[in-house]
C-alpha cells in the first residue's frame, strides 16, 4: 500500500513528527483538534501498514516500530544484517542495510548522501559532519534508535 505523501492526513503527521502538537496542527488549517486527532490515528495505521509490508517484502524481521516517527527496525534474513525501514517525506519509503563499503566509488553516493541528510533535518536529528555515507547512516540510525 502506498502512502499518500501528498495527502492533507499525511501532512498533519509530517507536522506531528517535526513536534507540532495536535492543537497547533488545527489551528494552521482552522479544523477540530479531534479532526486532527481522527486523521492521525488513520495515517498512523496506513504508517504502520507500509513498514510491515515493507519489511516482509524485503524478508527483514520486525524488531521495532514506531509509526508516529516511520521507522522500522528489523534484521534482514537473506543479508544477515541490520536493516532499517523508514518514511521520508521527500524519498518515500526507503529501505537501509547496515553494511560497510567503498562509498566513494559508488554511484550511488550523492544521492545516499542526499537522503541520510535529508532524512535527518525531516526528524530534526542533528548529524556530525562527514562524506562518509556509511558513517552517517550509523550515528542517523543510532540517534533514532534512541528516540524509538
Amino acid at each position: 500500500m502506498p502512502l499518500p505523501l501528498n495527502d492533507r492526513q499525511f501532512a498533519f503527521w509530517r507536522l506531528r513528527r517535526s513536534g507540532l502538537p495536535n492543537i497547533q496542527i488545527a489551528d494552521r488549517f482552522k479544523i477540530s483538534r479531534q479532526a486532527v486527532s481522527k486523521a492521525l490515528l488513520a495515517m498512523d495505521r496506513k504508517v504502520e501498514e507500509t513498514l510491515i509490508d515493507m519489511a516482509r517484502a524485503n524478508r527483514i524481521e520486525v524488531e521495532r516500530l514506531n509509526a508516529e516517527l516511520g521507522v522500522l527496525f528489523g534484521r534482514s534474513v537473506p543479508f544477515d544484517t541490520a536493516a532499517v525501514v523508514f518514511v521520508s517525506a521527500d524519498h518515500g519509503v526507503q529501505v537501509w542495510y547496515e553494511h560497510e563499503g567503498d562509498c566513494g566509488t559508488c554511484s550511488q553516493y550523492a544521492r545516499c548522501i542526499e537522503l541520510l541528510w535529508g532524512y535527518a533535518d525531516e526528524l530534526g536529528i542533528t548529524l556530525e559532519k562527514t562524506d562518509d555515507p556509511t558513517r552517517l547512516a550509523d550515528e542517523l540510525f543510532a540517534k533514532l534508535r534512541e528516540m524509538v
